[in-house]
């Protein structure tokens, strides 16, 4: 490639690689389609990068042929140089052959198959994964889970399932309505991660982050509605490890976004969510997002009398609590001391003051104090000084001015 000059304008204005695929955009500027794409619906710009004028995303992009094969023809000519021959594109995926599909997938013998290729087409490109969407396919996938759901079968496809609907984001409304029409969906969700499955970890991964796409666009009326076994079972997948990191964020997402309603802390509590996710802190790897969603569900816990108690009879509490605290975040200092506050103020026996003590807490938060953090912070530091200044004040870390 080095030794040969490659024409312009078979370069595409994006990537500034040779185009594979031209496709001409209605202000006139060709660009690979892979790229253009990207730029329009993942990155969801609306203007063409080259002239700045508007470029809706519904508009159409015209394949160039002309340019395809000249692009071909001089790859062909140049191969010596060790350029590799542009393929002829596949046809674009259209709506004929998606109805085709759908209507396999609701025949066992082609399900397999139906839900396989479809999952492919979705992994391929933005155009497949527009039309895909176009089509209603995210959801014909969700409905086919809740059928799993209702027979109580784990049926082959599943993990193909899970998987398009991480490629094929379902917009906000189209779950809302879903939501609406069907109150099964996150329970199917949940049933999963339950349930014996081959390549359980990427499976039960996949189905949490769906769960939480969904939980995120719940109304107060549905998040009323779970029940125990909803929060038993993602705790459960905590306990045994088995999610990757991605599909560990996405659990405590889940959890997180329930917490504002007081019966769903109080479920939580008594399914043993403190206990597992101080756990997490203690023997998970430390990554800064993971630590502001625990912190942020224990902070919720902890406003409950029965939360404090299971949190105070860990013994690793404290002490993680504190060696987390001033490590870059200021979301876990901000929860982390708030966290504190809340034992402090509520769940402050003599043992709990000294363990405070003892693992670095008061050193730690008279650092705080004099550090560059919030007014908010610092106050809730003092009102835990003053409240407790006869059992810390022979502490050579205790302030003892001010």
């Amino acid at each position: 490639m080095d030794e040969i000059e490659v024409p312009q304008y078979f370069i595409c204005p994006i990537s500034l690689q040779i185009m594979k695929d031209p496709v001409t955009a209605i202000t006139g500027i060709t660009y690979d389609r892979e790229s253009i794409e990207h730029w329009l619906f993942r990155n969801k710009n609306t203007t063409c990068p080259v002239t700045k004028q508007p470029l809706p995303l519904d508009s159409d992009l015209t394949p160039n042929h002309t340019l395809r094969r000249l692009i071909q023809s001089w790859c062909t000519q140049n191969a010596s140089f060790g350029i590799d021959r542009i393929p002829t594109p596949k046809p674009p995926l259209n709506k004929t052959h998606v109805q085709k599909l759908l209507k396999e997938m609701t025949d066992s013998r082609f399900q397999l198959k139906s839900l396989m290729q479809l999952e492919l087409l979705a992994a391929e490109n933005e155009r497949n994964r527009k039309c895909l969407l176009e089509n209603g396919v995210p959801k014909s996938m969700i409905m086919f889970l809740v059928d799993c759901n209702k027979k109580g079968e784990i049926l082959e496809g599943i993990e193909e399932a899970l998987s398009f609907l991480q490629f094929v984001k379902v917009p906000t409304e189209e779950v809302k309505n879903l939501l609406s029409e069907n109150d099964q969906i996150l329970d199917s969700l949940t049933w999963i991660l339950s349930s014996e499955v081959k390549n359980s970890v990427a499976v039960k991964s996949h189905a949490v982050i769906v769960l939480k796409r969904f939980i995120n666009k719940c109304d107060s009326i549905l998040l009323e509605r779970l029940k125990p076994e909803f929060f038993e079972k993602i705790v459960n997948v905590l306990k045994h490890g088995v999610l990757t990191q991605q599909g560990l964020c996405s659990a405590l997402h889940v959890l997180l976004c329930c917490c504002p309603l007081g019966r769903n802390r109080l479920m939580m509590v008594e399914v043993g969510l403190v206990h597992e996710l101080i756990e997490i802190e203690l023997t998970a790897a430390h990554e800064k997002r993971i630590t502001e969603l625990t912190f942020g569900i224990l902070f919720h816990l902890c406003s409950c009398a029965n939360g404090r108690f299971q949190f105070l009879s860990h013994e690793g509490s404290i002490a993680v609590l504190t060696e987390r605290i001033m490590k870059g975040s200021m979301t876990v200092d901000d929860r982390g001391v708030f966290i504190l506050s809340l034992i402090s103020k509520f769940s402050a026996t003599k043992n709990v003051l000294d363990e405070m003590l003892k693992v670095g807490t008061v050193k730690k938060l008279f650092v705080l104090l004099q550090g560059d953090h919030a007014k908010y912070l610092k106050d809730k530091v003092m009102q835990m000084f003053k409240a407790h200044s006869e059992v810390w004040k022979n502490s050579p870390c205790f302030p003892q001015t001010s």
